[in-house]
This record gives structure tokens, sequence and C-alpha cells, in this order.
């Protein structure tokens, strides 16, 4: 799988959760969604090609935000919960 179909099947589940997803999913998966874009971004003109890449760009991103203050800690263990759950949906459904 490359980072473009990556980021396609984690927007997809993103997608999916906005017509039943409770305020707290639809506030993490909605800032995950932009942290998402920007790794795929970084890693295309970075020349970095997978999966990992992106994984890794997202998780320095989301770091940076909470040493930013961008986020106090409910948010971030609902931000970081999100994701991990994002992973596990898109590696289950390319195992």
């Amino acid at each position: 799988m490359n980072i473009h179909e990556f980021e396609q099947l984690l927007l997809a589940q993103i997608d999916a959760m906005v017509a039943h997803g409770s305020d707290d999913e639809l506030f993490a998966s909605g800032y995950l969604r932009g942290h998402i874009s920007l790794a795929v971004a970084n890693c295309e003109i970075h020349g970095k090609t997978l999966v990992r890449d992106v994984e890794m760009n997202v998780l320095r991103s989301l770091q940076q935000a909470c040493l930013n203050g961008e986020l106090n800690d409910q948010d971030q263990r609902l931000v970081d919960e999100m994701w991990q759950r994002l992973l596990r949906q898109v590696r289950q459904q390319t195992a």
C-alpha cells in the first residue's frame, strides 16, 4: 500500500464516523484529518513513500501540537485514542 492509499483509507474511516460519531469522536477525527493530510504532504516533499513514514509524521505532528498547547490533556487523550483506532481499522481492512 502506498501513502496515498493509506491516506484515503484513513480519511474514509473518518468520513464513515461522521454519520454516527459522538461529539468527542467528531472532534478527534476532524483534528486528525488535518494532521494526516499534512503528514502525507510532508512525506511527498521529502520523497518518503512508506506508510510508516506517514505514521511517524502524524505522531510528530501531534506531539508538536501538544507541546504548543493546542490540546488540553483530555483532548490529547481523545485524539491519541482516535489515531490508534484508525490505525487498527485500516490494518484490519488491509490484512
